[in-house]
């Protein structure tokens, strides 16, 4: 890859992932219609192993060690285990899909704090103030929302999910930064799926309807997000600082409000719109070179 198709790489990176990582909950919201959402994890994780036991076959990577299949794994459980089970446990608990993206999307403060103290990156008072906009766009799109009942269990998962991204996006950073990205996913995917299938026979009852618009939806979360999306993330931790990659989380409220207004109807008020202004500003001024 030449210079100018790097440059070209490194601009349409982010806004791609943004948005395959918003389409998560919208797909989200249609599989949880039709399964029970540890049961549906496991399934996509499945599937998911074997497309990239299809590509680790053809590319053929260097495998990592002992440790980094360790460390691989650890990475995986966080990075897709907690998080990805606290969303689908979110939504399944009466959390609309807009939603279930919000406290996720707090992400960039804890990460920048983390990262400030674990690995040694200096985040600027520009970036500090950046991250405080954000946050406040944050609160402005959530305000007047239910907090208790079924909803504040789901809300609850919604914070297991923030604290699980963030720690794995962190220690993905600082543990697997050296690993090849395609056999140290295949090694994350296969931890993750036995966690998930062991979650689903302790816990759910394994009903699947298998409907056009689960089998459908099932193929994007697993194709687009856990091969297309997780792809891309890896590559913009490899080359863009912890806090910089943190801050396109903050997009990702914001854009999954507006789908899931068009395809759920679930409204924003100006209030919101305000909220999802902001978010886009937070995300220029902490990514804006100084």
């Amino acid at each position: 890859m030449n210079h100018n198709q790097e440059n070209m790489a490194a601009r349409a990176a982010p806004i791609l992932f943004v948005v395959l990582w918003s389409t998560g909950f919208i797909g989200t919201k249609y599989v949880i219609n039709n399964a029970d959402p540890l049961t549906y994890l496991a399934i996509r994780m499945a599937i998911v192993v074997g497309l990239m036991a299809v590509i680790v076959a053809i590319a053929r990577p260097k495998w990592p060690d002992r440790i980094g299949i360790a460390h691989s794994a650890v990475a995986g459980i966080l990075v897709h285990g907690f998080y990805l089970g606290g969303t689908a446990i979110a939504i399944a608990h009466s959390i609309p899909a807009g939603l279930s993206a919000l406290i996720p999307g707090l992400q960039p403060i804890l990460t920048s704090t983390i990262a400030n103290r674990w690995l040694g990156e200096r985040v600027t008072p520009v970036q500090w103030a950046g991250l405080v906009l954000g946050l406040g766009g944050v609160v402005l799109i959530l305000h007047n929302r239910p907090l208790t009942g079924e909803a504040g269990l789901g809300w609850l998962a919604s914070v297991v999910a923030l604290i699980s991204i963030t720690l794995g996006t962190l220690y993905q950073r600082r543990y697997c930064s050296r690993i090849d990205w395609r056999s140290g996913n295949l090694v994350q995917y296969v931890a993750v799926t036995i966690f998930f299938a062991a979650g689903a026979f302790l816990f759910e009852d394994r009903e699947v309807h298998w409907t056009r618009e689960f089998l459908l939806a099932l193929a994007w979360l697993a194709v687009a997000l856990s091969i297309g999306s997780i792809g891309l993330l890896y590559w913009l931790i490899r080359h863009a600082a912890a806090t910089s990659v943190a801050s396109l989380f903050y997009l990702v409220p914001a854009v999954t409000a507006l789908m899931a207004y068009v395809l759920f109807g679930e409204k924003l008020d100006a209030l919101a719109i305000a909220g999802i202004a902001m978010c886009a500003a937070a995300v220029f001024v902490v990514n804006r070179r100084l």
